[in-house]
């Protein structure tokens, strides 16, 4: 199949410059089905090609390229080229491109946006009571799994139709987003209505809507209060209960008005002895914290010395140790030493002993031999010349 594509891509020309004729936007929401068409405007020997977003080839006239059978053939002829793609889903958005090859190329791209219309409203009430006692109505509505963002609004009554506050939070893959819009009501009436409406342009210029009575969160003594005002002031013509139902609301509001000044003086007050109240407790609290430092600080001052006299007697008991050491050594070497002296006295004694006997046989020589010559002495005066042998005792 691609041996023929390539062929017939390689027969055309396709050094000229690509031409972009124009570019189509389609709008489609998500699980209808996408129709692309290619004309081209010469009639003859022309080949048409689409492009999916991703640069592959879906269609070279009637072969197909991709194996995914998502994409349908509907016609194919020499001027013309129509696709679909059923069940549409937001990987299929993106830029098609269409290539007419003729003398020249030529491109027709057609962008496709995929809407998601937001599911049906889901609305929540709940009731918040303050530390005045005041009661108010909290109203919330959500919607999810939309794109673009949904707008949504509030309706009361019949005429007025106000913006809530709306949060868009968009999905993991950045295209669907879920959304709440909350509104908060401080007074209502026992016949109130309020409605959650939802436009979007998946719908075509419809609305969601979601309508919520106040009467169901109006307790038995509001009801039993009620009564006799809403039967002295009921009537049979509608534009007279109409207009007193304005005057009701118009002194309301005037009363309201007169409790919001009186609230807000005594907010006033409130405030300044918080204040006061506030001083106070952060002086207590800086106490509490100068005390705990300064209780942590001596803890770790303790820690310190007991480490330190601990460091002090293992030192001790070293020092301890080596003094033993060195007097045991001490000791022996004192016993060596007088074992030293006592051998090097005998060996004195000894040579003394026979220095002195040496002396005394020179001694006897001298004086023998002394005595010798006294004797030779009278017999050389009388002239004899005897010769007298010397001996030696």
């Amino acid at each position: 199949m691609w041996w023929r594509v390539c062929s017939l891509l390689a027969w055309f020309p396709l050094q000229e410059a690509f031409r972009t004729n124009r570019t189509e936007t389609i709008t489609v929401e998500e699980g209808q089905t996408l129709t692309l068409k290619c004309v081209a405007a010469h009639a003859g020997t022309t080949s048409l090609q689409w492009l999916a977003p991703s640069g592959f080839t879906i269609f070279f006239n009637e072969h197909p390229a991709l194996k995914n059978s998502k994409y349908q053939l509907l016609h194919h002829s020499a001027n013309q080229l129509s696709i679909s793609v059923p069940n549409v889903t937001l990987q299929d958005e993106g830029v098609y491109k269409c290539l007419h090859y003729s003398n020249s190329v030529r491109t027709k791209e057609v962008k496709v946006i995929v809407l998601a219309t937001p599911t049906m409203p889901t609305l929540e009430a709940s009731v918040i009571r303050t530390q005045n006692g005041e009661e108010h109505v909290v109203l919330k509505c959500s919607t999810v799994r939309s794109k673009p963002p949904p707008q949504i609004t509030w309706r009361l009554g019949t005429n007025v139709e106000l913006y809530g506050e709306t949060h868009h939070e968009f999905e993991t893959d950045g295209k669907k987003c879920n959304s709440t819009s909350t509104l908060r009501v401080r007074a209502y009436g026992r016949n109130s209505t309020a409605d959650c409406i939802i436009r979007h342009k998946g719908l075509q210029g419809t609305k969601l809507a979601a309508p919520f009575r106040f009467e169901d969160l109006v307790t038995d003594q509001e009801t039993a209060s009620d009564a006799p005002e809403m039967s002295s002031l009921s009537s049979p013509d509608p534009q007279q209960s109409a207009s007193t139902a304005a005057v009701m609301e118009i002194s309301s509001t005037s009363e309201i008005d007169k409790e919001e000044e009186e609230q807000i003086t005594q907010v006033s007050h409130l405030a300044t002895e918080a204040n006061l109240q506030y001083a106070g407790l952060t002086r207590k609290k800086s106490g509490v914290l100068l005390l705990t430092l300064v209780s942590f600080l001596i803890f770790i001052l303790f820690i310190i010395v007991q480490l330190f006299i601990m460091k002090l007697r293992k030192a001790h008991v070293v020092w301890k140790k080596e003094n033993e050491i060195s007097e045991h050594t001490l000791e022996s070497y004192r016993s060596r030493s007088n074992n030293e002296e006592t051998s090097s006295q005998e060996k004195n004694g000894q040579t003394s002993h026979s220095k002195s006997c040496m002396n005394y046989i020179t001694q006897l020589y001298s004086e023998a031999k002394t005595k010798r010559k006294e004797k030779t002495r009278p017999s050389k005066l009388k002239g004899e010349h005897t010769h007298i042998p010397e001996s030696i005792v």
